[in-house]
């Protein structure tokens, strides 16, 4: 799991949830039976999804998605769907920047990441639930109750893969194809940019996220931003490779001169001053860090770079590394 989240646990009460489920009622069950959701015959048609929870019987074309991710979110509107509803991130009220204003327009807010409104979500009458397990598995019941919930079993590192798997949930097979070629071909553009594959390779990159109530985060190579630098080819320093579990290795701002490297892009989670990253990054061990002597230090938005999780994300992360490695 890539971003900083706080598990809140359910919010609803017992008449709140059984009140939530009643107004699903009209909706689509994981078992495929009850009635159209979504207003349209065709949605009654339904396929097979392989899920972290098993397999899910989903609308062949569902027409109101609910999406409790960000994750999700940047599948939904890079395969071109509109969700009815969506959370947010427990740091902001609204949904990311990076997505374009009238792409999100009209989306209701569904609660927060890993603490969505069950009634909320009801009232929608969605025919189809995205997710993953380690944001909402424990509500799973509650929400396949409301309607078929399509679960990955995890988010960050496994993103392209999950990408896959909501294409299908979506019905979108064949527009994925299209995203995945377009990013490849992205991908290659801006390696050429950077000199190509052998300067890329030679040069290290690092990315230090500040954690508000946390530990500063070096990030390894099995995350989100990890796998878009390894499709690049950038080197990476050799303290990534001490990343627990090929997350992060973190440190204290004491240790901070284990994050150096040729070039660093950084980001904060919560509040700077909280986090220490204005602190930190005045200090002389930051100071003298490699890239920070080179004028090749990048502050980047937390909410795009790491939090985005999608192709839309990555497009966009992939302008601003040639932008900023070229100049």
């Amino acid at each position: 799991m890539t971003t900083l989240t706080r598990r809140r646990g359910l919010s609803l009460g017992t008449l709140a949830l059984t009140g939530a489920l009643a107004l699903s009622a009209c909706g689509f069950s994981n078992s495929g039976s009850s009635s159209v959701s979504g207003g349209d015959a065709a949605s009654a048609k339904t396929h097979t999804v392989k899920t972290a929870m098993g397999d899910v019987k989903v609308p062949v074309n569902p027409r109101r998605v609910v999406v409790l991710d960000t994750g999700e979110l940047d599948s939904a509107l890079s395969l071109g769907v509109r969700p009815v509803g969506a959370t947010h991130s427990a740091t902001e009220d609204g949904f990311p920047t990076y997505l374009p204003a009238e792409k999100t327009k009209g989306i209701e807010v569904v609660g927060e990441i890993a603490n969505p409104n069950l009634e909320t979500v009801a009232s929608l009458k969605p025919d189809l639930i995205l997710t993953s397990k380690v944001r909402d598995g424990d509500r799973y019941e509650q929400l396949s109750a409301i309607a078929p919930t399509v679960m990955t079993e995890s988010t960050g590192s496994a993103w392209k893969q999950n990408f896959q798997l909501h294409a299908q949930a979506l019905g979108k097979e064949n527009e994925a194809k299209k995203v995945v070629a377009a990013y490849d071909a992205h991908v290659a553009e801006v390696t050429k940019a950077l000199g190509g594959k052998e300067k890329a390779a030679a040069t290290e990159v690092n990315f230090v996220r500040f954690v508000e109530g946390a530990d500063i985060r070096i990030y390894g190579k099995q995350n989100y931003i990890g796998s878009i630098l390894g499709d690049l080819g950038l080197g990476r320093p050799a303290i990534t490779d001490k990343a627990k579990d090929g997350f992060s290795y973190d440190v204290s701002p004491e240790k901070i001169d284990l994050a150096d490297a040729d070039v660093i892009f950084t980001s904060t989670y919560g509040s700077p001053e909280k986090a220490g990253t204005k602190k930190t990054m005045d200090g002389g061990l930051w100071k003298g860090l490699k890239a920070s002597k080179a004028g090749k230090v990048f502050e980047v938005d937390d909410r795009l770079w790491i939090a985005g999780i999608g192709y839309t994300a990555a497009d966009k992360i992939l302008d601003e590394l040639r932008t900023d490695m070229t100049k």
